[in-house]
């Protein structure tokens, strides 16, 4: 049994593999347990779903702080609190682009979980090559660092602008390029009929569609989340722990948060702010003569941040939302 006290990544491998233990058990308790059949699911259970998977992601952090000390445990918490914090500001493209395919809400959890799927092979390959650039290069943390600022105060410019979906340069090649249905196939990706000639031939869904550009979202995001973590930490399990934890708990959210979409006002405003101070913190503990700020202070700014962007957020929108429900009951 001694491979499993072997270093990887600087992580003993019996570590990586507890992980990998409770991820792989709750996809499949996901999977082939909780949601076998399409439906909706309600804001109540998604609720429900959201705390236990964000209690789990803490749990997860406390046990790194156990296992590996107090430094460890604030930067998993930080960047599980970024990468959470980011993933809301996806869950509104999610739901635009759900509403330009007009996907109902039964279909929907099937794209986010396959989506889900991808994401954790495709941040384990971005993860693994910046830990190996960072490690080899680490004057790419500055890079880093300058590129969040610079997508902090671009976000900041453009909070009020709404994601284009049929804009989409990739979404106009799969359709100029690919068969697709005029309309869904219940929750297929993939159908097999006729075309107009009466040849039988295989058609993507738009179901498919919307699965891709869900990808491809994250792909973007991505961009932004992960030189975000390897500004608060360059240790490959905390990066990819905290990232994977504030993911899969990213569909239960997104039904527990998309009805409530425009109550959240100011949200992408703190984003922008959560960015830019992640990013300048590099150049600022340089200035200071520290060799990073420290995980209690960044933890602390990036809350306060956001529990600003959502408290004014709720306070600005809550005339709005008392109207609209006083107009419910009038109906």
């Amino acid at each position: 049994m001694d491979f499993l006290w072997f270093d990887f990544l600087g992580t003993p491998a019996w570590m990586w593999l507890t992980f990998i233990a409770i991820v792989i058990t709750l996809l499949a308790l996901d999977l082939g347990l909780l949601h076998k059949e399409s439906r909706e699911i309600g804001i109540r259970e998604s609720f429900m779903l959201s705390a236990f998977y964000m209690s789990l992601g803490l749990a997860f952090g406390g046990w790194i702080w156990f296992q590996s000390g107090q430094q460890a445990g604030l930067e998993y918490l930080t960047g599980f609190v970024v990468e959470k914090s980011l993933a809301m500001d996806n869950i509104f493209v999610i739901a635009m682009i759900f509403g330009y395919f007009s996907i109902p809400r039964q279909y929907q959890h099937r794209v986010l979980l396959w989506g889900i799927l991808g994401v954790i092979v495709l941040r384990g390959v971005m993860i693994a090559a910046g830990a190996s650039i960072v490690e080899n290069y680490h004057w790419v943390l500055y890079f880093f660092a300058a590129f969040l600022v610079f997508t902090g105060v671009k976000m900041l410019l453009t909070a009020d602008h709404d994601y284009d979906v049929a804009a989409n340069p990739v979404l106009k090649y799969l359709r100029r390029h690919l068969p697709v249905t005029e309309t869904l196939r219940e929750e297929h990706f993939f159908v097999r009929e006729a075309d107009k000639s009466g040849k039988l031939r295989t058609f993507v869904t738009p179901l498919f569609l919307a699965l891709v550009m869900v990808e491809l979202a994250d792909v973007i995001f991505a961009v932004d989340s992960i030189p975000a973590i390897f500004a608060i930490t360059t240790d490959p399990f905390i990066v990819y722990t905290s990232n994977i934890f504030a993911i899969l708990g990213l569909r239960a959210l997104y039904f527990a948060l998309s009805a409530l979409i425009h109550r959240f006002a100011y949200l992408k405003y703190a984003l922008a702010l959560v960015l830019i101070f992640i990013g300048s913190k590099i150049f600022v503990a340089d200035m200071l003569g520290l060799a990073k700020i420290p995980p209690a202070v960044s933890l602390g700014v990036t809350l306060a941040i956001l529990a600003s962007g959502i408290v004014g957020s709720l306070w600005a929108t809550r005339k709005a939302e008392k109207n609209v429900t006083k107009q419910v009951a009038q109906d």
